[in-house]
């Protein structure tokens, strides 16, 4: 595959996995053979994840069973982005948790006392919200109560959905939604729009121009715009072409139907 003169401008390039790379684990069209071009053609690749389900190791098996080559360094994650946050400004304080074990363990590893299961969690200090297919009620309702009873509420980002081969499914953002409208009070991101993950992906990759590749205006190309980054939007995950046409402020630099078709410059 011949690269387009646009992707050809670029030193590097961060892809975001969900809705860009695949679905649901399924490469996206032709995204295997595209990362390969980019590899051969002497590319820098990073891929930056707002999934919390996973940590960078599982991705990096996700990736090669996918095609894709890729190691751990490769991997932004927003659990290893959490982990730091905390371990950095809020190691010793209790914690509850709405997310996946892995997750739950990036918290963990950040040296909090996590509540969850104990008479105390309702009591935590610090209320986590992540992207889950396992939340149920009584989560909702312990995370709810420990904010309200003065918890600081952070979260992994408000995508509101997740693209699946079957449609959009419920993201982190929908949970998210649940606890902050029951509290009145609005988490602090840790994950896209905020710009940290790509930041941690620069710090990978090193200087060079940089492209960021997602399927979220407003996540992806919003979180390049406040890193001092170049954005391309793909169509295969959360936007439509309509919405994708109409941004005006934060704007692609280009607009493709997906990865392949954006890295071979084929017109949407």
């Amino acid at each position: 595959m011949r690269l387009s003169p646009l992707v050809d401008r670029y030193d590097q390039l961060i892809l975001d996995l969900d809705g860009c790379v695949w679905i649901g684990g399924e490469p996206t069209p032709g995204a295997a053979e595209a990362i390969a071009a980019l590899r051969a053609a002497g590319k820098r690749l990073a891929f930056a994840t707002n999934n919390p389900r996973h940590g960078a190791d599982e991705y990096v098996r996700r990736l090669w069973a996918a095609g894709i080559r890729a190691s751990a360094g490769d991997v932004v994650t927003v659990g290893g982005a959490l982990q730091h946050l905390l371990a950095e400004t809020r190691a010793g304080r209790t914690a509850f948790v709405i997310g996946t074990p892995p997750l739950i363990a990036h918290v963990a590893d950040a040296g909090l006392r996590v509540l969850n299961g104990t008479p105390r969690a309702e009591h935590a200090e610090v209320v986590v919200v992540a992207g889950t297919d396992q939340v149920t009620y009584d989560d909702l309702r312990v995370a709810s109560l420990a904010v309200q009873r003065g918890a600081e509420l952070l979260a992994t980002g408000r995508d509101p959905t997740y693209p699946m081969p079957d449609g959009m499914w419920p993201g982190g953002g929908a949970i998210l939604a649940a606890v902050e409208v029951t509290t009145g009070k609005e988490a602090t991101i840790v994950g896209k729009p905020e710009p940290q993950l790509l930041l941690t992906a620069l710090d990978r990759l090193g200087p060079g121009r940089t492209l960021v590749v997602g399927d979220r205006l407003d996540a992806d190309v919003a979180a390049a715009a406040r890193a001092g980054l170049d954005a391309a939007l793909v169509l295969s995950g959360g936007t439509s072409r309509e919405e994708a046409e109409a941004a005006t402020r934060p704007r692609p630099v280009a607009i493709a139907d997906t990865l392949a078709a954006l890295v071979a410059g084929e017109r949407p």
